[in-house]
């Protein structure tokens, strides 16, 4: 059986799939897809914290459903703009596992990742599964991975983000 580790960019997740779509993504499916015959290693959900009581209850659901969840604090910058992305994090710890696995899922539409996939497969000759919503991923992603799956249909919750 396929030893797999997952990875998931909550907040280029949940940017991209409530543009694309105006609904949430099903974190439940998709560790259920991702793992479907193959041992589970680690699934690692890496969001940033805002003190937030909803998102504190949608971190506590992501750990019920198996994943370890990374925050990073929120940062509002003097000049209005925020910071918060997981770029470094989730790419060191994709290379921290990948002489662990066979397989890498990676859940973002992020282009940065892609220096980290071509590692991932060229060196440690590690599968790359790349999860992103359709025209918002970026294309050197894709290119990159050993298979893209688009992010439709059963990976969604049909929960406007309204909620």
């Amino acid at each position: 059986m396929d030893r797999v580790a997952v990875f998931a960019d909550v907040q280029n997740v949940y940017y991209t799939v409530k543009q694309q779509y105006d609904c949430h993504f099903d974190y439940g499916s998709f560790l259920k897809k991702v793992t479907a015959g193959r041992n589970l290693l680690k699934a690692i959900a890496y969001a940033v914290d805002k003190g937030d009581r909803k998102q504190t209850q949608f971190q506590q659901i992501l750990a019920r459903i198996g994943f370890e969840v990374k925050l990073k604090p929120f940062i509002q910058r003097a000049d209005g703009s925020a910071k918060g992305d997981w770029d470094v994090g989730i790419t060191l710890d994709m290379l921290e596992y990948a002489a662990r696995v066979d397989i890498v899922v990676l859940a973002s539409g992020d282009g940065d990742y892609t220096p980290a996939i071509d590692k991932l497969i060229n060196e440690f000759k590690v599968s790359v599964e790349v999860y992103g919503v359709p025209g918002l991923t970026a294309s050197r992603l894709i290119e990159s991975s050993s298979r893209f799956v688009p992010i439709q249909g059963d990976l969604l919750l049909a929960i406007p983000t309204t909620w």
